[in-house]
Order: C-alpha cells, then structure tokens, then sequence
C-alpha cells in the first residue's frame, strides 16, 4: 500500500489524522534534530547550536527569549550568547522599537554555519526519502504542504 491512494481509503476524522500525526511527527523530528547536531561545527556545543537555531527563526529576539527557548537562566544564557559573539557568529544591537533592549541577529558567519549544517541535513533526508516511489514522493509533499498551511509558520526546534 502507497501513501497516494487516497481513492480507495476510506475518509478519516480530524481525530484520526491527528493521531496519525501525533504518532509520525515525533521520529522524524528526532531524525532531523539528530542530522543537525551531526552536522554542527565540532566546537559548538548543543546549546550554542540551538541559540543559533533560535536566532535565525526569530531574528532581532531578546536575551530573555533565549533563556526563556533554552530553559537558562539570563546569566547563563548572557554566557552562552558572549561566546557566540565573541566567535563572531551572532551580532548584539539595539532593538528598533526599545534601544534599552538587546536584540540578537546573526552575522555571515552564523548563516553559514547553520546553512552547511541544513544542506547536510537536506541530502540526508533526501537519500532516505529517494527509497519513496514517485506517487508516494509526490503524496508526501501534498502532506507537507498541508500541514504548513494549517499550521504555519510556527517555530520548529532542531
């Protein structure tokens, strides 16, 4: 049985397919978390890795919405967030509505640290979504179309 045949399956509730997305969600999240951190720069840590993750998505953020994403305390993320920039890979500015507030962007440097780990990513995915027949490629992208329209842009952690 293939993922696209959607003629000959019978309708399911919004329960059912939450279920199913419940259940598919958790380990494909796991492989794509895994790929990342496989692909970090060796002298990044995890949690530095996941600041630069956070930053990209939400970029100007405050050192509060770091802590906050991270589960530190601002002492601990301040820490975290002074190596980055010491590397060069996150800038610190004013935020344009608050110029008491910190806001954190990424440098060239940052983008090009996430953007290798991403494509890595992206080949491996790839490979394993190559053992996919055309139909079922093609199902599973409608599938992921459809799950970005209900859930937008929401922040996905790797």
């Amino acid at each position: 049985m293939t993922l696209f045949q959607e003629e000959t399956n019978p309708p399911i509730s919004a329960e059912e397919a939450a279920a199913l997305l419940l259940d598919a969600v958790p380990p494909v999240m796991r492989a794509i978390r895994a790929e990342m951190r496989s692909h970090r720069a060796p002298d990044l840590s995890v949690p530095q890795f996941r600041t630069l993750l956070f930053v990209n998505r939400n970029a100007g953020t405050s050192l509060s919405g770091v802590a906050e994403h991270l589960g530190l305390t601002l002492p601990s993320t301040s820490k975290l967030v002074d190596k980055l920039v010491a590397r060069g890979l996150v800038a610190r500015g004013s935020a344009a509505d608050d110029r008491r507030r910190i806001a954190l962007h990424l440098t060239e440097d940052g983008q090009a640290v996430l953007s290798a780990a991403a494509q890595a990513t992206l080949a491996t995915l790839a490979a394993r979504l190559a053992s996919l027949g055309p139909d079922e490629r093609c199902a599973l992208a409608g599938a992921m179309r459809l799950l970005k329209q209900v859930f937008g842009k929401e922040n996905v952690e790797f």
